[in-house]
C-alpha cells in the first residue's frame, strides 16, 4: 500500500489540478455541452465498424481530432487513428484511447435510435461511449487552451474484440512509432465512473473443426459424424469444476456445420474462449480443453462403422491475452483512485480483458476507466447507453489525464 505522505500527495496533485481557472472551465465544459458530446457520439457510433473493418471510423475519428488543433491526425499501419498532443516536452508520454471496433459483422445496421435518454445501437456502449469521451477530452482541451507538461497520444484502436486479439494495441506499443516512448497507457473503455481497471484478465480464444467423409443420414449411418464429436467435446467442456477463487470462465460462443436434417454433415466447427484471473489456472483449462476435444475426436472414431475414413480434427488458436496487473498502491492507480474521488464516487479496481492487458504485460503502467453514464444489453444488437452523469466519467478521464502529464509551467 502507499504510505500515507504518498497518498496525499495524490490527493494534492489532483486538488491542485482543481484549483486552476482553465481546467475548472473545462470540467465545465463536460456537463454544459452534454448535448453535443452525445450527438458526436451517435455520430461516430453509426459508422460501420465491423471486426477488421474499422477503416471508415477511425478516419472519421481522425477527422474529428484535427479540428481539435491535433493537425498530424493520421492512421498508422495497422489503421489506429494516431493523434500526437505535444506538451512541452515529448515525455511523459501518455496514451488516451479507446477502441474503434465492435463484435458485430459486416452488413450489421449501425443506425442510432433514440428511446427516452437512451441511445441503442450496436457497440454504442462498447465502446462508443469511450470514443465519444477521447473526442470530448480533446476538445475540452483544445477549448481552453490547455497546455500540459508532457504530451498525449489520442489513440483509437483497431481489433480489441474477439479475434482482432488486440491487434491495435500491439502494434502501437510493440512496433508504432511511439512504441519506444510512451510512459503510461489510458483506455476508455465502456461506462461507469466508480471502475478502475488495474488487473489484466488473461484469455486464449479456439477454432475447433472436425472434418470427415459425411454422408447420408441412413445409407451411411455409422460413419464419423463431426456434430457428433462436437457435440461430446462441448458436454466434456462443460463439466469442467471452474474455480470461483480465481474466477475461471469458459464458453462455447458460436457452432457450425451441417447442411440439412438428412445428411451427415463433412465438417463442424466452434469457437471457444477460456478466461482465468490466474495464469495457472488459465493453463489448466486450456489443457483439459485441449485433452477434451481430442477425446471427443477419439471416441467418435472409435464407434465409426468400420471401413469408414475417421474425423481429423484441428485446433487453432486464434486469441491469446496475456494477464497482469498494474499495482494497486502503483502512481496510476493512486491518482486514478483520487481523480474518481474528485468527481464525487468511490473507486473500485477491477479485473478485465481490454486494451490494457497489452501495456500491462509490457510492463508499461495501464488503466481501463469507464467513461461515464450507464449501459444494458451488452453485445448485443439491443444495446442501450444513458448519457446522464455522463459528465462525471468525462471529468475523471480529464483530471487523471492532466494529473499524468501535468500542466505546463
Amino acid at each position: 500500500m502507499a504510505s500515507p505522505t504518498t497518498a496525499i500527495s495524490h490527493e494534492q496533485a489532483v486538488a491542485d489540478l482543481l484549483a486552476d481557472s482553465r481546467v475548472r472551465r473545462a470540467l465545465s465544459f463536460f456537463e454544459e455541452r452534454a448535448e453535443e458530446i452525445t450527438e458526436e457520439h451517435a455520430g461516430v457510433c453509426a459508422i460501420p465498424a465491423p471486426p477488421f473493418g474499422e477503416a471508415a471510423r477511425a478516419e472519421y475519428l481522425a477527422a474529428r481530432l484535427r479540428q481539435c488543433r491535433l493537425s498530424d491526425a493520421k492512421l498508422d499501419e495497422e489503421g489506429n487513428c494516431v493523434a500526437l498532443r505535444r506538451g512541452r516536452n515529448l515525455r511523459p508520454l501518455v496514451v488516451v484511447s479507446a477502441h474503434l471496433d465492435t463484435v458485430f459483422p459486416e452488413g450489421t445496421s449501425f443506425a442510432v435510435r433514440r428511446e427516452g435518454g437512451r441511445l441503442l445501437a450496436p457497440g454504442i456502449a462498447d465502446d462508443g461511449c469511450g470514443l465519444a469521451a477521447l473526442l470530448a477530452v480533446a476538445r475540452a482541451l483544445a477549448e481552453f487552451e490547455i497546455e500540459t507538461g508532457g504530451s498525449l497520444l489520442f489513440v483509437g484502436t483497431v481489433g480489441e474484440e474477439g479475434e482482432g486479439n488486440l491487434r491495435g494495441a500491439r502494434h502501437l506499443l510493440v512496433r508504432g512509432e511511439w512504441a519506444e516512448e510512451i510512459d503510461v497507457f489510458l483506455s476508455l473503455d465502456g461506462p461507469g465512473v466508480e471502475r478502475i481497471t488495474n488487473a489484466a484478465l488473461a484469455s486464449r480464444r479456439y477454432r475447433v473443426r472436425f472434418a470427415g467423409a459425411g454422408g447420408h443420414s441412413w445409407g451411411d449411418f455409422g460413419a464419423a459424424n463431426p456434430v457428433h464429436a462436437l457435440g461430446r467435446a462441448v458436454a466434456r467442456i462443460s463439466a469442467y469444476p471452474a474455480p470461483q477463487n480465481p474466477r475461471t470462465t469458459f464458453n462455447v460462443g458460436r457452432v457450425a456445420g451441417g447442411t440439412g436434417v438428412n445428411v451427415i454433415p463433412q465438417e463442424a466447427t466452434m469457437d471457444v474462449d477460456l478466461r482465468s484471473e490466474s495464469p495457472e489456472e488459465l493453463r489448466r483449462l486450456d489443457a483439459f480443453f485441449r485433452r477434451a476435444v481430442r477425446e471427443a475426436a477419439g471416441e467418435e472414431n472409435g464407434a465409426r462403422r468400420a471401413q469408414t475414413s475417421p474425423l481429423e480434427l484441428d485446433v487453432k488458436l486464434i486469441g491469446d491475452r496475456p494477464g497482469g496487473a498494474t499495482a494497486p498502491d502503483s502512481p496510476l492507480v493512486a491518482l486514478a483512485q483520487a481523480s474518481t474521488r474528485a468527481v464525487g464516487y468511490t473507486p473500485r479496481l477491477d479485473c478485465s480483458s481490454t486494451d490494457s492487458n497489452v501495456a500491462i504485460s509490457l510492463g508499461v503502467p495501464a488503466v481501463t476507466l469507464g467513461a461515464g453514464g450507464s449501459s444494458g444489453n451488452s453485445h448485443t444488437t439491443e444495446e442501450w447507453y444513458d448519457p446522464r452523469n455522463r459528465h462525471h466519467g468525462l471529468q475523471r478521464a480529464l483530471l487523471l489525464t492532466l494529473s499524468l502529464v501535468g500542466l505546463a509551467d
